[in-house]
């Protein structure tokens, strides 16, 4: 197995989780709906909870933890659509910019997962398979929530 790449794999991962976790902090800290600052706290803890699996596997493997966000990509493109549209406190908006985050979180894992599993051992690749689940779960509370406002409008 190259550890190399399978800490380049699981880094990637962490980036993700360290994108969710700074966008949805933001998130808090701008909108003024309760319910959801409760949500994005509760999205927030999901990623902290993956990332330190993620981190601690990499030190498992003596690798190097990168402890930044992606620079380009949906994730940058997303954080920044989710600022704009907390900016004008449009409930609908944010929902639907997270969603978006939500489904590039899952299409990163779900690459992963299909793509790279050669690279995971059988452990590795249970921990992303949960987290993806993890994930995937949060993703359905953000589109209840966006299809409830929908229903509402008719």
């Amino acid at each position: 197995m190259n550890t190399q790449k399978s800490i380049s794999i699981l880094n990637s991962l962490v980036e993700i989780n360290n994108d969710r976790i700074q966008g949805y902090e933001k998130a808090i800290t701008e909108t003024t709906d309760n319910d959801l600052k409760v949500l994005f706290e509760e999205f927030t803890q999901s990623s902290k909870k993956c990332w330190i699996e993620l981190v601690e596997e990499i030190r498992k493997m003596d690798g190097e933890p990168v402890d930044d966000t992606t620079i380009s990509g949906k994730f940058y493109r997303l954080w920044m659509d989710v600022k704009a549209a907390i900016t004008n406190r449009d409930r609908k908006a944010i929902l639907n910019s997270c969603e978006y985050g939500e489904d590039a979180a899952l299409e990163t894992y779900n690459s992963v997962l299909t793509n790279q599993i050669d690279f995971l051992t059988i452990e590795q690749h249970k921990m992303i398979y949960k987290q993806y689940v993890l994930l995937k779960e949060d993703h359905n509370k953000l589109q209840e929530l966006r299809d409830a406002l929908v229903e509402d409008f008719n």
